[in-house]
């Protein structure tokens, strides 16, 4: 069995060593990418309390890691969803629309209590396959 180095990729390098994460993982063909949230350079919430804007910054970061990759949410085979509010979720789900164009990922959309700071309303994790 061939064995593949893992290639990462740090959207914001300062954070993610704060936090102790990376936001994006290659193995061949197989990307994991952490969940995104509506943060600044430095880690700071932003879009507070606007849930829709949460939710396209957090496609646009998004947007950003797969780029690096040569993908885009084509490439996408699963999208998982975290929310501390599902009934806004549910009323900007139709958003997702404009980002997946050619066919909807599997996925899972979970309400927690909380997220990793109490400002952040979405977060959202892909894998990614690139062919």
């Amino acid at each position: 069995m061939k064995s593949e180095k893992p290639e990462y990729f740090s959207l914001r390098p300062e954070v993610e060593k704060a936090y102790g994460y990376s936001h994006a993982v290659r193995i061949g063909n197989s990307i994991k990418v952490s969940g995104a949230v509506s943060m600044d350079d430095e880690g700071g919430p932003t879009a507070v309390g606007d849930f829709l804007q949460q939710m396209k910054n957090c496609y646009s970061d998004l947007e950003k890691v797969l780029a690096h990759y040569g993908c885009t949410f084509d490439d996408v085979v699963v999208e998982n969803v975290f929310t501390t509010d599902m009934p806004a979720f549910l009323e900007h789900a139709e958003y997702r629309n404009s980002i997946y164009t050619q066919h909807f990922p599997t996925g899972t959309w979970l309400e927690v209590k909380g997220l990793a700071l109490p400002e952040f309303l979405i977060e959202i994790e892909l894998e990614v396959h690139k062919a």
